[in-house]
């Protein structure tokens, strides 16, 4: 299978570079993205940070339903599904823990506090996504607490032409979802909102799910500024067997709702985003579906926060300041009636020396009622060598605040531990990077080594799971990417190549005698392979090839495959998902599903405002 693929490969790039030889000698360049942090905001190809990029054109021909699916393709991103279509995942990145990652929408923290199975409740499905950044590494000195290992930027705007979008689907074990949006700019005014269904009886006992989502984003254009408003809300019922305990019969309901406003100012040389967001989160979990009052847990979070982000431009660089206030609140019949309250300073500048070196110190000073102050700082350099090569570096400190069920839950398999500390890390990368018209290619080698590492833990399948810190985690790891990209060519059959290949090693020190249950659930080697090239016309073909070899848990290679056909207004699609029918599992224990084949259309249709 591993030569035949490597076959493949290589014959695709051969015949790609034939056709592009002899047919069109137009030079493709790669789109020069710029970065959305919350304050500066850095061109892709200039960035000292290892950050991947999933844009909406790539979302389109990506044989997948959900966003946790699309994640699963972007290297060094490990996402652990207990169902498909978004119903719940664990997201990791470069080994860490799914508590360690920060998740955002538009630069809006969606953590929950009661626990990180929450991160990927989010009000939205993938038509609504302008494009995904993936930060990999420590995200403290630009977003704050809680990016230990990562942070995943989502991006949504208004579409830029008032249409109406209509999408459906269907495929095995009567699943079905459909989305309809209407986007509604304008120069002073503009409106997109979207209600998504998404549903399926399962491909196994107690594996149904429902789930309705509705996102709405506007903006309003002032004589000086401009308002910015997001609102969402997501409902999923799901049966959840095995997601925690193994052979359950488990059931869960969460809503989830969030609002945000923001004010933009530019002037002059100064840039001022002042935020306020807010997030509500409800989790009814029961432990025997079919007899709810025998163990049923009730968790509502509510989150505000307040945050203030400004540049300025200077003779002497870009800097960067920012403050931010954070309030949490829980109210559990497990956890109890809880709150907490968090201030955060940002402060970075950068600058360049000999017009090649591009440096970016920075660092976030934080204050949380329940441990008082930390700092954490951070340093961002790279130096370019030539136009198309560059090396870079990173260097920052990262921490983890225990969630309420961290801290207080009581269960018959998981008891809490309320002595838990903060998470803390400090965390080193470096690389080279290349750039030259459809091509861009990156090889870093990154290490991290943490203290007081939260894991789960036990001495004997007859005690229960607690959670415990420890002395120290090494984690190290090699990435390496090759991506061509030759969309803009006529002539070229092969559309995009991406090949990326990640290496994890872990060491969980100070441990002897104790299982543990996620701390080295890591990957060893994830291999991942993307190919769209033409069929012929408008018909494309888009595959997908993720070989997994995970430290605690067998290795597998998935196949997924999309065949589609897309003009102006029509997207028709025929996919298969794990077509080789393989067993796997990727979090908890939970069988993930076996060949699954979907089908389904999108048709846009302009609007006439007039």
């Amino acid at each position: 299978m591993r030569r035949f693929l490597l076959l493949i490969f290589g014959g695709i790039v051969f015949s790609t570079h034939i056709s592009i030889a002899q047919g069109d000698s137009t030079v493709i360049e790669l789109n020069n993205l710029t970065i959305t942090e919350n304050r500066m905001q850095t061109p892709f190809s200039e960035s000292a940070r290892s950050i991947y990029v999933v844009s909406r054109e790539e979302l389109q021909k990506m044989p997948v339903q959900s966003l946790n699916e699309a994640l699963s393709y972007v290297p060094g991103v490990d996402i652990r599904q207990r169902g498909p279509a978004g119903v719940q995942a664990d997201v990791s990145i470069r080994g860490g823990t799914f508590e360690q990652t920060l998740i955002l929408i538009n630069g809006i923290k969606m953590s929950d506090p009661q626990t990180g199975h929450h991160l990927m409740n989010l009000p939205l499905d993938i038509d609504n996504i302008e494009r995904i950044e993936v930060l990999k590494g420590p995200g403290a000195r630009i977003y704050g607490q809680n990016a230990f290992s990562g942070a995943i930027n989502i991006i949504t705007k208004v579409p830029s032409a008032p249409m109406a979008i209509f999408s459906g689907y269907g495929g095995d074990f009567e699943t079905f979802g459909g989305n309809v949006s209407v986007a509604l700019p304008g120069e002073q005014y503009g409106q997109y909102l979207a209600v998504s269904r998404d549903q399926s009886e399962g491909y196994r006992a107690n594996a149904d799910y429902r789930i309705t989502n509705a996102f709405y984003q506007s903006y309003l254009q002032l004589e000086e500024g401009k308002i910015n408003f997001l609102g969402g809300y997501t409902q999923r019922a799901f049966g959840a067997a095995g997601f925690y305990v193994p052979d359950s019969e488990e059931y869960e309901e969460v809503n989830t709702l969030f609002l945000s406003a923001d004010y933009e100012l530019k002037k002059d040389n100064w840039t001022l985003q002042p935020r306020l967001y807010w997030r509500r989160n409800h989790d009814d979990y029961v432990f025997i579906r079919s007899d709810p009052d025998f163990f049923n847990n009730l968790h509502t979070t509510h989150v505000g926060g307040a945050e203030v982000h400004s540049t300025y431009r200077s003779d002497f660089g870009l800097t960067g300041l920012g403050l931010e206030y954070r309030y949490e609140d829980i109210n559990s019949t497990n956890l109890g009636d809880r709150n907490r309250s968090m201030l955060g300073i940002f402060a970075e500048h950068r600058f360049y020396l000999f017009n090649r070196l591009d440096i970016t110190p920075g660092l976030y000073l934080n204050w949380y009622s329940d441990y008082g102050w930390n700092l954490f700082p951070g340093l961002d350099a790279s130096y370019e060598i030539s136009p198309q090569w560059k090396v870079f570096a990173n260097v920052g400190r990262s921490f983890r605040i225990p969630t309420y069920t961290d801290l207080y839950y009581a269960g018959p398999n998981n008891i809490g531990n309320d002595q838990l500390e903060p998470e803390d890390a400090i965390t080193y990368e470096g690389g080279l990077k290349y750039f030259k018209g459809s091509f861009w290619g990156q090889l870093s080698y990154f290490k991290r080594d943490a203290s007081n590492l939260i894991d789960w833990v036990r001495s004997s399948d007859e005690v229960p799971w607690q959670p415990q810190n420890f002395y120290n985690v090494d984690i190290q790891g090699i990435e390496a990417g090759l991506n061509f990209d030759f969309s803009k060519s006529t002539a070229a059959w092969v559309k995009k190549v991406n090949l990326n290949y990640t290496y994890l090693d872990a060491e969980l020190l100070n441990t002897e005698g104790v299982e543990s249950r996620y701390a080295l659930d890591n990957l060893n080697h994830q291999l991942i392979l993307g190919i769209t090239h033409k069929i012929i016309g408008r018909l494309n073909h888009s595959f997908r090839m993720r070989y997994l070899d995970r430290a605690t848990l067998s290795n597998y290679t998935l196949l997924d495959s999309r065949i589609f056909y897309q003009n102006e207004r029509f997207n028709i699609f025929v996919e298969a998902t794990n077509f080789t029918d393989t067993e796997y599992r990727e979090a908890g224990y939970v069988p993930m599903p076996g060949r699954w084949f979907r089908a389904g259309i999108t048709f846009k249709t302009g609007l006439d405002l007039q």
